[in-house]
């Protein structure tokens, strides 16, 4: 990842893991539900683990049976790890892999929540060097991240590292339909905010085939990826503000977004950030362009 594109990256979801953005707030749960989330899965984890970043939900297509280890590649403040957990169970291991050291401070703080199960653990590393030893996994998952990697050929050959012979792959991710234009391609706040970095669906499926997986499916789930945009102070596939009414009657935005779009001070270059995706996506309808796709492949 280049130097200026990793800095956004940690910078914008830095300043959201910093945030109060959790399922306790409608908006973020109103994502999440969008994307395919349960309100029961949802209020069976620590709300802290939720801050709206789905474009899908993997652990609902994954599969999972008890006793399995499952890596989720982007973890963020653990949502798909802590769900995962319970599907594998006590004889199995869920594992969150994050390179925002925020982040991984999060997980690890919803982790001794009364509410997590005890068979996660967090690790703070790039999706494109994993701390895990070869044919270590059954399962990885990842939710609307592996976009944001500037050398996907190494992730999926990574992926396949760790997977066992037969394990299989299971992801939510946004990929593209047809070519951007210019202004989203080239955009580093379009970058961070998901879109710019994603590829072609075929050219999804062809890197995939390459790193020696088989049986590839990229599918277009049809989720409305103006699930973001439609709620104020959204940019991306960060969490939104969803107006509220107050005791008095009037409407205000929860949570008062700062930086990207966190309750955080607002650091200089997160507000540009915010500001300039929050225009683009007011000119050009994403799901043009874009699809929330769900992502399933096995290790040959």
């Amino acid at each position: 990842m280049s130097t200026i594109l990793e800095h956004a990256v940690k910078s914008k979801y830095g300043s959201v893991a910093e945030s109060e953005l959790s399922s306790s707030n409608a908006g973020v749960r109103g994502v999440a539900e969008a994307f395919g989330y349960s309100r029961a899965e949802l209020e069976s984890i620590p709300a802290e683990a939720n801050m709206g970043l789905s474009c899908g939900n993997p652990t609902a297509s994954a599969s999972l049976r008890p006793g399995e280890v499952v890596v989720d590649l982007g973890c963020g403040g653990g949502l798909d790890v802590f769900l995962a957990a319970m599907k594998v169970g006590p004889t199995g291991r869920a594992i969150g892999i994050d390179m925002t050291p925020e982040m991984i401070d999060r997980a690890t703080r919803a982790a001794s929540d009364p509410k997590s199960p005890r068979n996660v653990e967090f690790h703070l590393a790039t999706i494109d060097r994993l701390p895990l030893a070869p044919g270590s996994v059954d399962v990885v998952i990842s939710n609307c991240v592996i976009n944001l990697a500037t050398d996907k050929p190494a992730v999926f050959r990574e992926i396949a590292r760790v997977l066992k012979p037969g394990g299989r792959l299971a992801v939510s991710d946004i990929a593209l339909k047809q070519a951007l234009p210019d202004e989203l391609a080239n955009d580093v706040s379009a970058y961070v905010g998901c879109i710019a970095g994603a590829i072609p669906i075929e050219d999804y499926r062809r890197q995939l085939l390459d790193a020696g997986f088989s049986d590839v499916q990229v599918i277009d789930s049809g989720a409305d990826l103006n699930a973001y945009a439609k709620v104020e102070n959204q940019s991306g596939c960060c969490s939104p503000v969803r107006d509220e009414p107050t005791s008095t009657g009037k409407k205000i935005g929860l949570p008062v977004s700062g930086g990207c779009c966190s309750s955080s001070p607002v650091k200089q270059e997160d507000e540009s950030l915010h500001v300039r995706l929050k225009s683009l996506l007011e000119r050009y309808d994403v799901n043009h362009y874009a699809a929330s796709v769900k992502v399933f492949a096995l290790k040959a």
